[in-house]
């Protein structure tokens, strides 16, 4: 099933912003870009992971998911210098337990000026 929010960036038609299969919510990389809007947004890591951050809640929250239903997390950096105020923003959006997470420093991103991209899986808790 296909997952939409107009609270989120929207993609060119070869990409979703969220697959659902089952119990499970597959994000496609959110970025630092506001719904409807093509400019990146935010002068340093901090600004941009903290909008990214936002975005992958309201795709997970169009999902029925939410940021504590989350159980993997991939980050990829254009610049492993900016890993620790990343994870600093990070904390402020996941709590313990944590997901399991990977980061990867990463060449360049869809456009020049992103800095971070955040993809993720959440499990949606099944209603009895």
């Amino acid at each position: 099933m296909e997952i939409h929010t107009d609270k989120a960036p929207a993609f060119p038609t070869i990409l979703t912003q969220a697959r659902r299969s089952g119990n499970l919510v597959f994000t496609s990389g959110t970025v630092p870009m506001h719904p409807g809007d093509k400019q990146v947004v935010g002068k340093n890591i901090t600004e941009q992971a903290r909008v990214s951050l936002q975005n992958l809640s309201r795709v997970l929250e169009a999902a029925g998911a939410r940021l504590q239903d989350v159980v993997k997390v991939t980050v990829y950096l254009t610049d492993m210098k900016d890993y620790s105020a990343m994870n600093a923003v990070y904390k402020e959006f996941f709590k313990p337990p944590m997901p399991a997470r990977s980061c990867v420093g990463v060449l360049e991103l869809a456009l020049p000026q992103m800095r971070i991209e955040i993809e993720a899986v959440a499990e949606i808790a099944v209603q009895s």
